[in-house]
């Protein structure tokens, strides 16, 4: 299959066009798109030729139409950018007899309703809404005509077209931003999900709907397309998450995670924007005469990750604990983790210890189960021990739930 993607170096199509690349030098090994090959991507940009661009229409089999003007100093500019330059390709595709179909990335704003009206920027994506359903009853080439929510994603401009964008790069950046009002809710799509579905709509599985004022609504016969996979949050929210994200870096909190929920799409997106030096980040190591415990991951619900370290010969722990259980994994070196159940036996003595030798050369996880007293020993006499822990609730110094008594 061949593919003409226009606006290709901009934020939507820079996402599909690598999507597309996966796909097409197999790294993208999903069978689902296995159809679609062999594949050849054909990129147009401002910086494409009018001869290009024609020897790209006269040999597409699928074309997405994602140029577009957001942003221009003159509001006259959205016409001829959106209307102008999508006649243009629709000229080229009739000039050359080619009916494949052709996907138009339009928005929310050209249904003119509500806080759109009177949008220069919504009427200029409705002219070309219509120039494309013309196109498709003069010539019965096949139209997708998407109207696209706040788009929001790795790689999207700040202060361009995106607020989510805006703040995502002023919160990770330590730059100032401004929020008019916390309580405007956004409807809101992930780069990703639109994506999935622009790939699905090559394999002829776009979702069609109708359109009640600004919602769609689903019909397998509709005149336009929808992405069905969207979110809503007020501005308030949005930045109250992005601020918890930074804040993360200094009290290792994780919140749910959940797939395809808001918030981890948002925390990926907020991830892209730290700039150059900004990804690294300190923690704060507890070292005694031992070695070293550091806390690394803390989460409300999935417990607490962190790296224990065990200098030549130490012995740590030596302690129960009522409800708290954790896993440890040797990940360098070589240990001796022993554990015993508290109190007596049935015949009054202590009940077996059970050992467990284990090295990073051979991972095993060995689970500290409640009510046992459990140790672990670095039977190297030259070499540290580390050792990958993880407890099944945070630490809480106001009730440890941590007893010693000695192995």
């Amino acid at each position: 299959m061949r593919v003409l993607v226009t606006g290709a170096k901009g934020f939507v199509g820079r996402n599909l066009v690598e999507s597309l690349k996966a796909i097409c030098d197999g790294k993208d090994r999903r069978g689902r798109y296995s159809g679609l090959l062999p594949l050849t991507v054909y990129e147009c940009d401002l910086d494409t030729s009018s001869e290009e661009l024609s020897r790209f229409c006269a040999e597409a089999d699928f074309v997405f139409n994602l140029a577009g003007v957001n942003r221009p100093e003159d509001p006259a500019e959205f016409m001829r950018g959106n209307f102008g330059f999508a006649s243009e390709l629709l000229g080229l595709l009739e000039h050359h007899g080619n009916r494949c179909p052709v996907m138009l990335a339009s928005s929310a704003q050209a249904s003119l309703e509500g806080r759109y009206a009177g949008s220069a920027y919504g009427e200029s994506k409705l002219a070309g809404e219509e120039l494309f359903f013309a196109y498709s009853d003069r010539t019965g080439a096949p139209v997708l005509v998407y109207r696209f929510p706040n788009l929001y994603g790795k790689w999207c401009r700040p202060r361009y077209n995106s607020a989510v964008a805006t703040f995502c790069d002023a919160i990770a950046n330590g730059r100032p931003y401004e929020v008019s009002d916390p309580s405007v809710e956004l409807e809101l799509l992930y780069v990703d999900d639109l994506v999935e579905e622009m790939l699905g709509a090559l394999l002829g599985e776009e979702h069609r709907c109708g359109y009640d004022g600004l919602e769609p609504a689903p019909d397998p016969e509709g005149k336009y397309c929808y992405c069905p996979t969207t979110d809503h949050a007020t501005l308030g929210q949005i930045i109250e998450m992005l601020e918890s994200f930074k804040r993360s870096r200094e009290d290792l909190s994780v919140p749910d995670l959940s797939g395809g929920s808001f918030q981890k799409k948002l925390w990926s997106t907020f991830e892209s924007y730290y700039g150059a030096g900004s990804l690294a980040y300190p923690l704060r190591a507890n070292v005694d005469g031992r070695g070293s415990f550091t806390e690394f991951l803390r989460t409300p619900d999935r417990g607490q990750v962190s790296v224990n370290v065990s200098k030549p010969g130490v012995t740590k722990g030596n302690h129960w604990h009522h409800s708290k259980w954790e896993r440890f994994l040797v990940v360098s070196g070589e240990a001796l983790i022993r554990l015993r159940r508290v109190g007596l036996d049935a015949g009054g003595g202590p009940y077996p210890v059970d050992e467990y030798r284990v090295s990073g050369a051979e991972p095993v996880v060995v689970e500290m189960a409640p009510g046992m007293t459990h140790s672990i020993t670095n039977l190297s006499r030259t070499d540290d021990l580390v050792t990958l822990m993880w407890a099944n609730e945070p630490f809480d110094p106001a009730n440890p739930d941590t007893f010693f008594e000695e192995v």
